[in-house]
């Protein structure tokens, strides 16, 4: 199966994927303990304490990977999301952001975890998650795509691209920019995603997908397939609205993906 096709499978079927996800012994486990003990946690010094609830919350929000940096979060969860100089609002990052939102305990004290609104918003994003990184262990690309589909909506500007690694890798995939152009200046970089990016079309759902399909064609094209997969997203560079129009993937690569199926290069 191509990327794309992987991909759509789980996204128009998005809550049977999840429901599937949230039943597996793993995940199950996790959450029984998070939903369990939550209410129980009375403040951020509490919750930091308790590995396996920091620990599935930072997961929750993208950010497992900075669960060893206990005391930057704390720093982060103790200044809130009030002021406008709070170490998560000047992070540059929206998972963090999210995160110290999620759990204000700066302005919401005791009753920050009391929510079923916020127990329920965690383990959803939770098995989200766990549902990418599931698939990541088959095709990496399909995980980029779900995260895209998931976090692009949100963004508010150019840098929130350059902000999160994987909504880049996804845009730089998709739009042909070297990887290696993340070395330059985060003003250079700016400027070049800036002439070839509308952050807008991420809140329209059609351009989205569009989008999204034009990553998943170039990451297969990327990343080398067989005969049959090259034909199949032949058939996915072009929208369903009968126009013809490609989604924006040049002439050459058109030709060259052309050529590899019917042997002319």
């Amino acid at each position: 199966m191509t990327t794309l096709s992987t991909y759509l499978q789980i996204a128009n079927n998005q809550s049977k994927w999840q429901a599937m996800t949230a039943a597996s012994p793993d995940v199950a486990t996790q959450t029984k303990y998070f939903k369990d003990n939550i209410g129980k946690v009375t403040s951020a010094d509490a919750f930091m304490k308790d590995a396996r609830l920091f620990n599935y919350a930072m997961t929750a929000f993208g950010l497992s990977d900075l669960t060893y940096a206990k005391g930057l979060m704390q720093k982060v969860l103790a200044g809130g999301v009030s002021s406008s100089s709070a170490l998560a609002n000047t992070l540059n990052s929206a998972n963090i952001k999210a995160f110290a939102t999620a759990f204000d305990f700066a302005d919401n004290g005791e009753t920050t975890t009391t929510s079923s609104t916020l127990v329920d918003n965690v383990v959803g994003k939770y098995t989200e998650q766990a549902l990418e990184t599931n698939q990541g262990q088959q095709n990496p690309g399909v995980q980029l795509a779900l995260y895209f589909q998931q976090h692009a909506p949100s963004l508010t500007s150019v840098y929130g691209i350059l902000a999160d690694s994987k909504i880049l890798t996804v845009v730089q995939t998709a739009l042909g920019i070297s990887s290696s152009t993340s070395s330059q200046s985060i003003d250079t970089q700016y400027r070049l995603l800036s002439m070839q990016v509308k952050i807008a079309d991420f809140q329209d759902p059609t351009k989205l997908q569009q989008f999204i399909s034009r990553f998943a064609a170039q990451y297969d094209y990327n990343n080398g397939g067989d005969a049959n997969s090259q034909s199949s997203l032949l058939s996915t560079l072009f929208d369903t609205s009968g126009s013809g129009s490609s989604f924006g993937l040049d002439t050459s690569l058109l030709m060259s993906v052309q050529g590899t199926k019917f042997g002319y290069f």
